[in-house]
């Protein structure tokens, strides 16, 4: 995909030059000691309108997938985990990430893969012993903070240095088919257990809400209305689709009366269950605590995966970051919030999706006026001129304070008014938030992109689009491995062994880096693929851009002319997935 980008290699980059497994702490070391310069500015930066509008932003992006998830765990764990115990962990998480994290960027909560990881437990030890099941998940928890803490020791996380597109499209696109079925499942359950008039007006109000944010969100790169209004709507997209639709469903008369679902609630600042928020895990069977242990393993995995690569996509190509970052140390705060998650019996956050960044990046209009060449579309003479609008980053606010209070903010959310305006909400409201963010890992993902392209009549397509350089059959063969992936994915996902997905999505990256090179040559995997993230001030956490087998050392002073521009529009083709 980026042209030029594959020759990966050490030459001319600073950082580590090997992976250091044997030298313990030192990754962890370094990424403080990289970071904690730059403490002060994460605070004196903050004080920005940016700041204000990404803390409400990200506030209802957290909070109501976070939402959405627990009521699907709430009827598949037998109401173990409620709401109360959703935004324990999102709060917890985001105080301890956003205090000492050395990416206060990616935002850490709750995510779909971890209620399918906690309901298809319950699905297997309740075979077994019911009763059992808050202990079990507890040393589940302990174990994988224990495995999150050796890779952070032993510095582990350089191997996410070799995800490329090719794994993290492949995951965006499996993400996103998992939460539009989890919408799908929400607006069945209305139909089955509430009644026909409450399921159609569910489906209703789930597709609309995510058409309002879907339309709101799109105003940012369009030229409607002055920048100020579009930066309006677009900074609170979340907060008026919500607080719209959920004023629609109480209006009086047969809206309200088809009586659809809301959002249960227990009491203020207590666990869902009669039980107290310490789990007695000492008092579980040496058996059980044992039998946890792959299962931490799993989690570990799960979460290697899944919160690495929400951090580099948090920090992706396309925004121009400036401070450096710390994947070693932040994994290992990872494996704290797990244990405390463990011990307090509520869900086990990580990474979430990248649009804190997206929330701070500073745009700025420009006119991109394309010359034509003689030929170049049938109908278009030579000189004619194509004028368009686009969206440039020109900087982004890398700061902690909208991670801090946004913490804060799902705090107070844990009071007794703030619970009884959540019971107001309807549960198709979070149909419609599964769509959002499934819709999101799908609508920008490169393998949708790339069978476009193949959909397309290429006498109306560019010369210098890049993809025209490789042929069909070996972008359809690109597509099929990634879909593979995809697949494998889903199929087991939907099953008792739904725990063991995360083996077939790490399978991914060494996939990509010893089989492929043998199927594409190196001028098709330049433009097919890239890295996920190629800033160097991010790839220095993780011992610096890796090398390849089978490729030929490029530095980027190396290339001729035209290489460098290929590369450099490579590098803005494909966007990265929203989980």
């Amino acid at each position: 995909m980026a042209s030029g980008n594959s020759t990966y290699t050490y030459e001319g980059l600073t950082g580590w030059k090997r992976f250091r497994p044997l030298r313990p702490f030192r990754g962890m070391y370094h990424d403080i000691k990289r970071r904690l310069p730059y403490y002060r500015s994460d605070i004196t930066d903050a004080f920005t309108y940016r700041t204000v509008a990404s803390t409400v932003h990200m506030y209802c992006a957290n909070i109501l997938p976070a939402i959405a998830f627990t009521l699907d765990m709430y009827r598949r764990t037998g109401q173990f985990f409620g709401i109360n115990e959703a935004l324990f962990s999102s709060a917890m998480a985001a105080l301890i990430f956003s205090v000492f994290g050395a990416q206060p960027l990616n935002i850490v909560g709750i995510t779909g893969l971890i209620s399918l990881f906690n309901y298809t437990i319950f699905n297997i030890v309740t075979r077994y012993e019911p009763v059992i099941y808050a202990n079990f998940m507890c040393w589940t928890a302990i174990w994988a903070a224990i495995f999150h803490w050796i890779v952070a020791v032993c510095n582990l996380c350089d191997y996410m240095r070799y995800v490329t597109d090719f794994s993290s499209e492949s995951f965006g696109m499996y993400i996103g088919i998992v939460y539009l079925s989890k919408g799908v499942g929400e607006l069945v359950h209305e139909f089955s257990k509430v009644g026909l008039a409450a399921g159609f007006m569910s489906c209703m109000i789930a597709i609309l809400y995510f058409l309002t944010v879907y339309a709101l969100e799109l105003l940012a790169t369009s030229t409607v209305f002055r920048p100020t209004i579009r930066a309006l709507l677009t900074d609170y997209a979340y907060v008026f689709a919500t607080m719209f639709w959920v004023g629609f469903s109480h209006i009086p008369g047969n809206l309200k009366a088809a009586d659809i679902s809301r959002v249960p609630i227990s009491r203020a600042f207590y666990p869902t269950q009669p039980r107290g928020w310490l789990i007695h895990f000492w008092e579980l069977d040496v058996k059980w605590v044992f039998a946890a242990m792959p299962f931490g393993s799993l989690v570990m995995l799960l979460f290697y995966y899944d919160h690495n690569i929400s951090s580099l996509t948090a920090q992706a190509r396309r925004f121009p970051l400036k401070k450096p970052t710390g994947f070693h140390w932040d994994f290992f705060l990872l494996g704290i919030t797990t244990f405390l998650a463990g011990i307090t019996g509520v869900p086990m956050p990580n990474g979430q999706v990248p649009v804190h960044t997206n929330s701070l990046v500073n745009f700025r209009t420009e006119l991109d006026i394309v010359s034509m060449a003689e030929g170049e579309r049938e109908g278009e003479r030579e000189g004619a001129e194509i004028r368009r609008h686009i969206m440039k980053p020109v900087s982004v606010v890398e700061q902690r304070v909208s991670h801090f209070f946004m913490g804060l903010g799902i705090i107070g959310t844990m009071t007794g008014p703030l619970l009884i305006v959540l019971h107001t909400m309807p549960a198709a409201v979070f149909a419609g938030v599964f769509f959002t963010v499934g819709w999101g890992s799908i609508g920008g993902n490169g393998i949708l992109k790339k069978s476009v392209f193949l959909l397309l009549d290429h006498r109306f397509v560019a010369r210098h689009e890049p993809l025209l350089k490789v042929r069909q059959r070996k972008i359809i063969l690109w597509i099929a491995c990634q879909l593979f992936g995809v697949t494998a994915s889903l199929a087991i996902s939907f099953t008792i062994a739904a725990i063991g997905f995360p083996v077939v999505i790490i399978a991914l990256v060494p996939w990509r880096v010893w089989i492929l090179p043998k199927w594409f040559s190196q001028e098709e995997l330049q433009v097919l693929d890239c890295l996920t993230a190629n800033n160097a001030a991010v790839l220095e956490s993780m011992g610096g851009p890796p090398s390849f087998p089978g490729e030929r050392p490029t530095r980027p002073e190396d290339m001729d002319t035209e290489q460098q521009q290929k590369r450099a529009d490579g590098q803005q083709r494909f966007g990265t997935y929203h989980r």
